[in-house]
């Protein structure tokens, strides 16, 4: 393939990802069916991306994709003796100049993303459906984003759209009294999209550029819907200046980069004051919840200009105040790096004592405790936890880090003095 052809084939995919969301908007809001609808656009998206490239877009794209989407609806509509009584009123959709077609709605969006975030449905199948309906990810783009296969994959989407579809939820916002409750859900699956974006918790690479980009993507458009929501503009914050590191998070071989290691020189600057302004307004407006804190966490590691530089105290005050309000032992994890920074290590140690009861085997928990006793000079304790963490990770290049870890401390601890 040309470079020229690639750069098309790349500008096509990123265009019909933004309509992606504004398409099936209209579409669901004008058969009334999401998962008829959603099909239908798939199809449409699809169709797109192997014509536009070769025979250059349409004028209106927008309006192409709404109509191409419409055709397949009547289609499935003829075929469908139950739904026979709508393909009159189906068909003159169809056949509506492209210029007629709805203009592309926000709103439409945020309404989608709330649909895909129906209390009904578990991270495990809201995620892949948020991606493929919102964000314009194939389903193949999906599976291999999960580690499971595209047949995998598309029943667990599929199984979404059919309880979505049982619920009877109209294409609307939810009403007033249950929107705070969806919310939450919403921004909830927004955060689990970023962090597997950031740190992908399976696979060879140690992030997916693509599910934080998306992720980034729709929280900003739930901001546009939501401008005065304190704790979507903590989020917000909180992946831009999560975000803000990337560049200095991998090295030349895509190995992991710690944070006390990393070139901070090479941390953008654009996000930071994007994100610490975002989270200043947060703030300023009380009511303040997890996502807010966890912001102004990022924000003190983001404002300082070397790792000797971060004001540790605060970060302790701050996961101090986040696990009394969630009960996180996640949390509790964190506030015990912070207080071995901030103290000693051997006070972050305390803190571990007892939590693998909470978090189980988790490899987060070894790692932690590897790194606080190496801070306090047990190496040899040190090398079994790093050994043990790495087993029981399953990214690979978390493993690898760790595995190196382990392997110069015990060439530290074996060479002759």
């Amino acid at each position: 393939m040309s470079r020229n052809r690639a750069t098309e084939d790349a500008a096509t995919e990123g265009r019909l990802r933004e309509l992606a969301p504004r398409v099936l908007g209209a579409v669901a809001r004008r058969y009334g069916d999401f998962a008829g609808a959603e099909d239908a656009v798939q199809e449409a998206l699809l169709l797109a991306a192997t014509q536009w490239p070769a025979e250059g877009g349409p004028d209106n794209p927008f309006a192409w994709l709404v109509r191409v989407a419409s055709r397949r609806m009547v289609d499935e509509y003829r075929r469908n003796d139950a739904r026979r009584r709508r393909e009159d009123l189906a068909a003159s959709w169809s056949t509506a100049a492209p210029d007629a077609a709805p203009g592309p709605s926000d709103d439409d969006t945020l309404i989608l993303v709330f649909m895909c975030c129906h209390p009904a449905l578990r991270p495990g199948a809201a995620i892949p459906l948020t991606l493929r309906a919102v964000g314009g990810l194939t389903t193949r783009e999906i599976a291999n984003a999960f580690l499971v296969s595209e047949s995998t994959m598309a029943q667990r989407i599929s199984r979404a759209k059919a309880q979505i579809n049982a619920s009877d939820e109209p294409f609307a916002l939810p009403p007033p009294d249950q929107r705070a409750e969806r919310l939450r859900s919403v921004l909830h699956v927004l955060y689990l999209l970023f962090n597997e974006g950031y740190a992908s918790s399976t696979g060879p690479d140690l992030t997916r550029t693509d599910l934080s980009s998306e992720a980034i993507r729709l929280t900003r458009a739930v901001r546009a819907a939501l401008p005065d929501d304190g704790e979507v503009l903590g989020l917000l914050a909180l992946m831009l200046l999560t975000e803000a590191r990337r560049p200095a998070r991998t090295g030349p071989g895509g190995e992991l980069v710690p944070l006390a290691e990393q070139r901070r020189d090479l941390w953008d600057r654009e996000l930071i004051g994007e994100g610490v302004a975002l989270v200043t307004e947060a703030l300023r407006r009380g009511n303040i919840r997890e996502y807010q804190i966890q912001a102004a966490i990022a924000a003190v590691h983001d404002q300082a200009q070397r790792h000797a530089d971060t004001e540790w105290s605060e970060i302790l005050a701050l996961y101090e105040l986040l696990e009394g309000m969630t009960g996180n032992p996640m949390v509790t994890l964190n506030r015990a790096v912070a207080a071995a920074m901030a103290d000693s290590p051997a006070a972050g140690l305390a803190i571990l004592e007892g939590l693998d009861e909470r978090l189980g085997d988790h490899h987060r928990l070894y790692s932690v405790r590897a790194h606080l006793l190496e801070l306090a000079g047990d190496d040899e304790n040190a090398i079994t936890e790093f050994r043990a963490a790495a087993a029981r990770t399953t990214n690979l290049r978390e493993q690898q880090y760790l595995t190196t870890k382990a392997a110069r401390l015990s060439r530290t601890a074996t060479s002759p003095e």
